[in-house]
């Protein structure tokens, strides 16, 4: 859209460019062009853009992928919208504010793109709704001014190195594309922005507590520019964590590098399974058809032979009705990086269902407190992975605590909207829990 038209639309809304709202629209048509093949769009993606104003960046996008969810704040240009795209069933548009949108409703539509020319008063809220774990987005393209692309783009010992560079690049890797001057826009702003590219960290990271990783990032950068000693939890010692991590006792936070703040988190994380996805010499009970004990077997052994063993599946449900679902980590020997029960786990020699059902609870998600009720139980078959499994189910409020190096991450999902992803995306379900899900949902 050229600055002509950008006018015209916004005189159609009835829209004069708010300083507060941060609103400044690209007018510059090249550059939209190029901002959006920075996406590497898809027919089969779905592109979610935030703050898409008259459509700018919009319009070169619609027809080209299979869906388009718009979200945007000023709710008379979202009407305006809505009626310009109102005989195209792939674009939908959401009155909503970026950084309370509900990202949970966009899982079943991946894979999912992120595109935002993001207000300057509110671009780092909406990112780190958007963007922080766990989120459906493969690929992001943003624009927002420069200097705040600059901090997420920054390296260690630099002024602009702190709380938003670590939050990004623990997920992101960040590349600064190009500069984009005022002129672009419409009004024109003050300062300059600029386009970068973000994708998603592969497995050059080691597992580490996200929760705990900004707990401490905000300690250390609470005083920045003292030493982050006196900040950092009492065990272990800092002089000890420090020398782990090879820095100085009088280190100062932006003096570490995202490695050394990882490798500090998995210092300060006392869970005794940070490191261990799975424990490969663990002896269980190799059971018959009727579930009878029959002998014992390592896990190695259990899944290599394809032995019937046990299992108990958690359905953990709050106070709103959802269900809480856990993320498997990339270092699980099975079904990693997908999406799973509350709770799974297996029987250790000897144990009984129930007592396992507790154990894994506090293992796997900090549950304690509770009485697991048992809800159905399955036979083994390929899809349980040969197990005989009992589905439990708890009511609980809390807030999940995991390893790791087990769970990546834990989300709450309404069952609505878990079933319309389930049937959109099987394949992003471990197999034992959509066999628990259709027992679960026949009961």
């Amino acid at each position: 859209m050229t600055g002509h038209e950008i006018r015209d639309a916004l005189t159609a809304a009835g829209v004069m460019p708010s300083r507060q709202l941060g609103q400044n629209f690209l007018c510059d048509p090249n550059m939209a062009r190029w901002i959006t093949e920075q996406l590497d769009a898809r027919a089969a993606d779905t592109v979610v853009e935030v703050g898409p104003g008259t459509g700018a960046l919009t319009s070169h996008l619609v027809g080209k992928v299979r869906r388009l969810v718009l979200v945007e704040f000023d709710s008379r240009l979202a009407a305006w919208l809505t009626e310009r795209f109102a005989a195209d069933p792939s674009v939908e548009v959401h009155h909503a504010d970026g950084a309370k949108f509900d990202i949970r409703t966009l899982f079943k539509h991946r894979p999912v793109k992120f595109l935002g020319n993001l207000p300057y008063s509110s671009g780092g809220a909406i990112l780190r709704n958007f963007l922080s774990r766990p989120n459906p987005f493969c690929r992001a393209v943003i624009m927002l001014q420069k200097e705040v692309v600059e901090r997420l783009a920054a390296g260690p010992r630099t002024k602009e190195y702190g709380l938003l560079t670590l939050r990004v690049q623990s997920e992101w890797s960040v590349k600064p594309l190009r500069t984009v001057p005022p002129e672009a826009f419409h009004p024109r702003p003050q300062i300059d922005s600029s386009v970068a590219l973000l994708l998603p960290r592969g497995t050059e990271l080691p597992a580490f507590d996200a929760r705990r990783f900004d707990e401490l990032i905000r300690r250390g950068f609470a005083q920045r520019r003292k030493q982050m000693g006196k900040q950092m939890p009492e065990t272990p010692a800092w002089e000890e964590a420090a020398a782990g991590i090879g820095v100085a006792v009088t280190a100062r936070a932006e003096e570490l590098s995202l490695g050394q703040w990882i490798e500090l988190t998995r210092a300060y994380d006392p869970h005794p399974l940070r490191d261990i996805p799975q424990r490969d010499e663990e002896i269980f009970d190799v059971v018959d058809e009727a579930d009878a004990v029959t002998g014992q077997a390592t896990r190695r052994e259990v899944h290599e032979k394809g032995l019937l063993h046990r299992a108990v599946h958690v359905f953990v449900i709050n106070r709103h009705g959802e269900l809480l679902l856990q993320k498997r980590s990339r270092f699980k020997d099975v079904h990693p990086e997908v999406w799973d029960s509350s709770v799974a786990g297996h029987l250790d020699s000897g144990e009984d269902y129930v007592t396992a059902a507790i154990r894994e609870l506090e293992e796997e998600m900090g549950v304690t407190g509770v009485a697991p009720d048992e809800i159905g139980r399955i036979g083994p078959c390929a899809a349980t992975g040969w197990e005989h499994v009992r589905l439990f189910m708890v009511r609980w409020d809390g807030t999940p605590r995991f390893p790791c190096a087990e769970v990546e991450a834990a989300l709450w999902m309404q069952p609505e909207e878990l079933g319309k992803w389930i049937a959109a995306r099987p394949e992003d379900f471990a197999s034992g829990f959509l066999e628990c899900w259709k027992l679960a949902k026949g009961l």
